[in-house]
């Protein structure tokens, strides 16, 4: 089996890469010149140089390919016009390159968001939930999924929706981690959510991708069990071994350290875009229609994954 895989040296597509690899599929990856490649550069993989938003690039990557795993695009941005740039006409151009060069495709697999569903307001957020975004980012990545299922009378689609990601090669998640190794800790009240390790999301991805029942579904993929903020900050301290005293932050104050984020690191998880999630206490989705329709559950609980990043995260020293 042949496979396209975009966004492949990011977090969670270096991990895919390696998974598929495993696999015994022959890999081709969607880069750009100036990507690292870091995390990818000890894989035997196909390199083709290119954007999903350079329109005259994407015919060589899409062609004879089987399947394409569609990860690219921006999930922190100080701009909207950056979000949708990327997350929706990216993908726009990429589904329209497959269904003009590629009509034998298996599957184009497109890895979408919680955040283009929104937070909860009664219950848990299930497939068939109307969707209500709160980000910017939350929109662009709704628009996407319209941009991909628009085409699926003509090839085969699917749409993966994965709640908070973490595990090894995760930055995002290295913040907080950072902090209680400090001692310290932002607390936003009392916060529910689902979440999912990485290895979990990956294998996720590819079995929805290689079984015929979900051709042109969209699917929520999480671990059942739904944490707190409390829970994930005491498995941290636990797998680190250390204490962290709370700082309470009043919801009406994360503009302004939103503001300060952006001014540190333009690229980092604290942005007034992504304050906009933050400020909503209740990011839970419901991952029963996976599992009944094709059997896919998490194996991989908030203890283990937590030790499992802490323990990569000290390795490489990046704690």
């Amino acid at each position: 089996m042949k496979a396209l895989v975009t966004g492949a040296t990011g977090f969670i597509g270096s991990h895919l890469c390696e998974e598929l690899v495993r696999r015994g599929y022959e890999v081709t990856c969607l880069v750009r010149k100036t990507s690292s490649l870091k995390w990818i550069e000890s894989l035997n993989l196909n390199l083709v140089h290119g954007d999903c938003n350079d329109r005259d690039s994407l015919a060589p990557a899409v062609t004879g390919v089987d399947y394409i795993f569609h990860l690219a695009g921006l999930t922190k941005a100080t701009s909207r016009d950056d979000f949708f740039c990327a997350n929706t006409e990216g993908t726009g151009n990429l589904i329209r390159a497959a269904s003009e060069k590629n009509p034998g495709l298996k599957r184009f697999l497109f890895v979408s968001s919680l955040a283009a569903a929104g937070p909860c307001k009664a219950g848990p957020i299930r497939e068939d939930s109307v969707p209500s975004p709160v980000s910017d980012y939350g929109m662009s990545k709704l628009e996407g999924e319209k941009a991909v299922l628009a085409f699926r009378d003509s090839i085969p689609v699917t749409i993966v929706r994965p709640p908070a990601v973490y595990g090894p090669r995760d930055r995002d998640m290295l913040v907080l981690f950072k902090m209680i190794k400090k001692g310290i800790f932002f607390d936003l009240g009392k916060c529910y959510y689902s979440m999912l390790y990485v290895d979990d999301l990956v294998r996720g991805i590819i079995v929805c991708a290689e079984d015929k029942k979900t051709e042109g579904k969209v699917y929520f993929l999480s671990h059942s069990k739904v944490v707190t903020g409390e829970e994930i900050v005491k498995e941290i301290c636990s797998a680190l071994d250390v204490k962290a005293v709370p700082l309470k932050v009043p919801k009406f104050v994360m503009p302004f350290f939103a503001f300060l984020g952006e001014k540190m690191n333009k690229q980092g998880i604290i942005n007034r875009d992504r304050i906009k999630d933050f400020r909503h206490s209740h990011w839970i989705c419901d991952a029963e229609k996976v599992q009944r329709e094709i059997g896919f559950t998490p194996q991989v609980g908030l203890k283990e994954g937590i030790k499992w990043t802490a323990d990569w995260y000290r390795i490489h020293r990046w704690l």
